[in-house]
């Protein structure tokens, strides 16, 4: 018989290598160069205009509650840019809305969780996760106005500096240059045949490189990765202690040892599940198969209540990216909005079950 420590090390060890080889390349690397170039490159009035704490309500939190649907990333790789966007001067409230909805509503997840689990929950998951990130972004914002106070304060010269700068490079290189980056990112984490991904993920940087060499001069490209050094020292390190942590707390406490409590669609069920979500570290797509095989739902063990309530917080919350997170703007505001988040999914999943 294995020794329970010897045992538990093991699977977080094992854990943190599955991590490592499905998410360092074809996710992280891609999320921190996306991230730096935010930080470098986007000219402060745009992150302003959208997501700046004086922007119209409606624009702000529209565009950054479905800004993750053209993103197939998870919660490990949106940290790097929510932390990227609250660094160039977006109000809190969108930025936590970008960060709770970009999991949760990419559209490989969404369709994913159709096709396997049933249209009515992929619905119910995209649906949910646009208002519940516009209501938990909004509760955040009035809890924590002066966060915005002293955002307007900081970045109010440099607004009206870049404002009234003349952009000397054609319009369409930033934004292609971002296109870009992301389709490296999308097609590192597409189900192509491996070749076909090399030789695109191959060109797409060619492209990257051609862009930065004729339309970025070397101060903006050196500024570029000072930013993704910055952003990787600051999120890499918690997430691999994170994870590995979290592999050996599944060695004593598998998520089998909760079906007996999750097979109805009550108030106790739903929050069940939404703290197994908040616990639990699932990559993108993982939760679906986790929801529909480990927890039951496709054999009837699992209600729909419940796995609602676990979709809507597993991709977007879990005890490494709360680490993170806390690094980013502090314990105080990582806890109200963990709380937010397992409230709020648990009432969409109570109230998903029990009428639909």
């Amino acid at each position: 018989m294995t020794d329970p420590l010897i045992g538990s090390l093991l699977l977080g060890w094992t854990t943190l290598l599955e991590y490592l080889s499905e998410h360092v390349v074809t996710c992280l690397v891609p999320a921190f160069f996306i991230a730096g170039a935010i930080a470098a490159f986007i000219r402060k009035d745009a992150i302003l205009k959208y997501f700046s704490p004086e922007t119209k309500k409606t624009t702000s939190y529209g565009i950054a509650s479905v800004s993750g649907t053209v993103l197939a990333v998870c919660s490990c790789t949106i940290l790097p840019m929510f932390a990227g966007i609250l660094k160039k001067g977006s109000g809190l409230g969108p930025a936590i809305t970008f960060l709770y909805a970009g999991p949760a509503i990419n559209i490989l997840a969404i369709v994913y969780t159709a096709k396997v689990l049933g249209f009515d929950l992929g619905i119910a998951r995209a649906v949910a996760a646009v208002i519940l990130s516009i209501v938990i972004g909004l509760i955040m914002m009035s809890l924590f106005p002066r966060q915005d106070e002293e955002t307007k304060k900081t970045h109010a010269a440099a607004r009206r500096a870049v404002m009234a700068q003349e952009e000397t490079r054609p319009k369409w290189v930033v934004p292609a240059f971002f296109v870009f980056l992301v389709a490296i990112l999308l097609v590192g984490t597409s189900a192509l045949d491996v070749f076909y991904r090399l030789l695109i993920v191959y060109i797409l940087s060619m492209a990257v490189a051609f862009l930065l060499i004729y339309f970025f001069t070397r101060d903006e490209v050196t500024e570029w990765g000072l930013e993704i050094w910055d952003l990787t020292k600051k999120i890499f390190p918690i997430l691999i202690i994170g994870t590995f942590a979290l592999g050996i707390l599944a060695y004593f406490l598998p998520p089998e040892t909760f079906k007996p409590f999750i097979g109805d669609n009550s108030l106790p069920a739903t929050f069940l599940a939404a703290i197994i979500g908040a616990i639990l570290y699932m990559p993108t797509l993982l939760e679906v198969p986790v929801i529909g095989t480990t927890l039951g739902y496709l054999s009837g063990s699992m209600a729909k209540g419940p796995a609602l309530a676990l979709l809507l917080t597993g991709p977007s919350i879990s005890l490494p990216s709360l680490l993170v997170i806390s690094r980013i703007i502090g314990a105080k505001k990582t806890l109200v909005y963990a709380g937010l988040v397992i409230v709020f999914s648990t009432m969409a999943g109570f109230i998903f079950g029990n009428i639909f």
